[in-house]
């Protein structure tokens, strides 16, 4: 019987030891569970990051004058680049990294995170507001077409191609011209879609398209570099009119919407700069003078507007 009573002893013993031991487990298990509850440390925002790096990657489309690379000098340069470098220097952020790409591809390459900002003169437009945040812009400026030498089909306004149903457009793959085409009511077969400006020009000198259609400033750049003699700005030129307003395009820096405190920043150092002394030196040598001040336009107004 003491045999017996002793083993109930040590049995009982033994699970009074047993729920000792698992109440001590939960207790020290919980500050692990409350721990791994916790939220993850916050990442760092882009601005952040890029003034931590001390640089940042923009996409550009290798348009002259606003964004392309100089190969005499081996170096990303235009208006868009150079201003960017003077506003980001003053933000703390010293480097820029060029990200080369089709001008097309641009916002989705923006929002795919391959680069950081846009600097390529792209134009604020409603449509493209609703896929991405832009700055202030840093330009304004009229339409221009490149046309053969004598300007033979006597093209002069995007209406001047639509009354010509032999007439062929040619344009920049995303850029805003196409979408001038298809409200003015230029059929889509007689817009002929280039990767680039170097494409583009070839294509007019070829006979593939009558017209290149592009802001005044970027034939302007054009004419200044072509010098085979068999190409021409078509003079004079009217700019096309949409909803009762003559279009003006205004160019400006893009970010992705997540970014608002970049743009935030950026905006207000951009505002210090445009229309400075500085700045008009900085700009003059790509063909930027006072006619292409944007003035009081905002990229609030500009997306927010109707028509372009």
């Amino acid at each position: 019987m003491s045999l017996i009573l002793d083993k109930m002893k040590w049995a009982v013993l033994a699970v009074s030891l047993g729920l000792l031991a698992a109440c001590s487990d939960s207790a020290d298990e919980e500050p692990a569970k409350a721990a791994s509850n916790e939220p993850p440390p916050a990442t760092q925002s882009t601005l952040q990051a890029a003034k931590e790096a001390g640089k940042v990657r923009i996409g550009y489309a290798n348009e002259a004058p606003y964004a392309y690379m100089d190969s005499a000098e081996n170096r990303l340069t235009g208006e868009a680049v150079e201003i960017a470098r003077v506003v980001l220097k003053r933000m703390g952020i010293n480097e820029v990294e060029g990200v080369l790409t089709e001008f097309g591809s641009l916002i989705p390459g923006l929002q795919a995170n391959r680069f950081d900002i846009i600097a390529a003169g792209m134009y604020i437009t409603p449509e493209r507001c609703q896929q991405a945040t832009f700055s202030n812009p840093t330009y304004g400026v009229g339409e221009a077409f490149l046309v053969q030498k004598g300007n033979p089909k006597n093209l002069h306004s995007y209406e001047d191609i639509a009354k010509q149903d032999d007439v062929r457009l040619g344009v920049v793959v995303g850029a805003i011209q196409s979408e001038y085409a298809r409200k003015l009511d230029i059929p889509t077969d007689r817009v002929v879609v280039f990767p680039d400006v170097v494409s583009a020009l070839s294509g007019v000198q070829a006979g593939r398209a009558d017209a290149y259609g592009a802001t005044a400033l970027t034939i302007n750049d054009l004419m200044k570099k072509s010098a085979t003699g068999d190409l021409e700005k078509a003079e004079p030129f009217t700019d096309p009119v949409i909803d009762g307003e003559s279009v003006r395009g205004y160019g400006a820096f893009v970010f992705r919407p997540a970014d608002q405190e970049f743009v935030d920043a950026f905006n207000a150092e951009l505002a210090k700069f445009i229309g400075s002394e500085e700045h008009a030196k900085l700009v003059e040598p790509f063909g930027f003078g006072k006619n292409e001040l944007p003035g009081d336009v905002t990229a609030e107004k500009l997306c927010a507007a109707n028509g372009q």
